[in-house]
């Protein structure tokens, strides 16, 4: 959907295939159901509402999303194995581990 103020015009059409300043995406149901301010006319676009193709913006952030999700929690603070020297817990991740400061 896009605004064109100074015509009062509502104009409902497909998804964008990519970023456009001042135009909105829009459920189906929404764009078919959509209502303009009093005096502003609304123009829909006459077919079926198909999906922009995938862009490489969209496969980067879903392979994000995937690499965060398969990504190992860090352990709580209370899974941390116990130093035998010190008596103090220590964190271990790959071949480092986080020893806490001494006072």
């Amino acid at each position: 959907m896009t605004y064109v103020y100074n015509e009062s015009t509502a104009v409902v059409g497909p998804l964008a295939a990519f970023a456009e300043p001042h135009t909105y995406d829009l459920c189906e149901p929404h764009a078919r159901n959509l209502t303009a301010p009093r005096g502003w006319e609304v123009v829909r676009h006459e077919g079926e509402f198909e999906p922009p193709p995938p862009t490489t913006d969209d496969l980067v952030a879903l392979a994000e999303a995937v690499r965060e999700a398969a990504r190992p929690a860090p352990p709580r603070a209370d899974e941390l194995p116990e130093d035998p020297q010190s008596g103090q817990q220590t964190g271990r991740r790959g071949h480092l581990r986080v020893i806490p400061p001494t006072h």
